[in-house]
């Protein structure tokens, strides 16, 4: 038995979240979507919160020393990577982040890559951002995602990519990159003057003895055109509070990134973001470990029943708390699979095709809930697709 409660769902109904909503009138619908955990929260970030509330006015703040000495402790202790003060810029979510460097470091009509499938705003943001998207297909082997490094190089250059949006560990397939993959993608961005933005809101939750390697930490060349991006929000599923980082270590990208973070009135974050990210940093690592336990327990539980049971391929994770689910086998693909789902399981995970035309005959299944409720909703799943002879 652990020091925290992660076997109690809390009641998330008629609370006005956005994961829970479509259940407010159907209760019996579980809710798999959305990333973010069905967990109680660290009690010292609970805490904070409400001594904020008794302590303070709620006027505007300034983001204080500790704050940003949190995230240079976590960083080192927790990846390796050494940075300073002036590296690090707050802003309230990794999205927006992306949306500013894509602003700040490209011109309308630009070729921006992304990798595919992948978390699905990187797209939209690139669209709409008036730039050209150039999708770059990841290969499925050895049961995980590949880059096809020579594909990727061909993108580049007939598209003439300027920004490559990266995601570590990787949304939906939970990849943890290696350090030779990271070496490769950073020499190739070197030798075509690409601008590499890193998502790495998922660093620390590298499950089952995988690693991850901050991008930058790998070849001190990267830190002349890479721009980190992470947070403590989903590590500690405090996401409403908004508050991330970036991390840019070339004054030059730093300063055209600030720049066009105080164009778009962006330049500050929430009290609460301040406040959960610092103490989480601060006092969240024993609640983190025994998380990753209980994410490594449901992943196997979900990986074994459903390969039992089923004919679903499952990706099965080394990091993150979602788990990439292929039900071709089933002669059945999006918008149709999701409304089997809902309407037969009585389950919702996410679309597989929102995160690119390659996961049309797949699903993402979130994890990060108590153990009885993902195993009633394996079971619903396996009860409902069966198993083809």
């Amino acid at each position: 038995m652990g020091q925290y409660d992660f076997t109690t769902r809390p009641n998330r109904l008629n609370q006005f979240t956005y994961k829970w909503q479509a259940s407010e009138n159907d209760p019996d619908l579980l809710q798999l979507w959305v990333a973010d955990m069905d967990f109680f929260p660290v009690p010292t970030i609970k805490e904070a919160i409400i001594n904020y509330g008794q302590e303070h006015i709620f006027g505007y703040n300034y983001a204080k020393d500790s704050l940003y000495q949190s995230v240079i402790y976590w960083e080192k202790k927790e990846h390796g990577y050494a940075i300073s003060k002036e590296d690090i810029a707050f802003i309230d979510g990794v999205v927006p982040a992306i949306s500013v460097a894509i602003q700040a470091f490209t011109q309308k009509g630009d070729a921006v890559l992304i990798n595919s499938p992948v978390y699905y705003p990187f797209a939209r943001t690139v669209r709409l951002n008036d730039r050209k998207l150039v999708e770059n297909s990841l290969l499925i082997r050895n049961g995980h995602f590949e880059i096809d490094f020579e594909q990727l190089e061909k993108d580049i250059e007939d598209n003439e990519v300027k920004l490559y949006i990266f995601c570590s560990p990787h949304n939906p397939g939970g990849r943890v990159w290696s350090k030779e993959e990271l070496q490769k993608i950073g020499d190739l961005c070197a030798k075509h003057g690409v601008i590499l933005i890193s998502d790495e809101i998922h660093q620390d939750l590298a499950l089952f003895g995988n690693t991850h390697h901050s991008f930058n930490t790998v070849d001190e060349r990267f830190k002349d055109f890479a721009i980190i991006l992470s947070s403590a929000t989903k590590t500690f599923n405090i996401a409403g509070t908004k508050n991330s980082f970036a991390i840019i270590q070339n004054p030059q990208l730093r300063d055209a990134f600030k720049r066009v973070q105080l164009a778009n009135n962006q330049h500050e974050v929430p009290t609460l973001g301040m406040i959960t990210t610092e103490t989480a940093f601060t006092y969240g690592k024993p609640w983190l470990e025994e998380l990753k336990s209980v994410i490594e327990e449901n992943i196997t539980y979900v990986v074994d029943y459903l390969r039992e049971n089923t004919n679903i391929k499952v990706m099965k994770p080394e990091g993150t708390y979602l788990i990439w689910l292929d039900f071709s086998a089933y002669g059945i693909q999006q918008p149709q699979l999701n409304e089997k789902l809902q309407k037969e399981a009585r389950v919702v995970l996410n679309d597989g095709e929102h995160f690119g035309e390659e996961g049309k005959t797949f699903a993402r299944l979130n994890v990060a809930a108590p153990l009885e409720t993902i195993k009633e909703a394996t079971m619903r799943i396996a009860d409902t697709f069966g198993k083809i002879n």
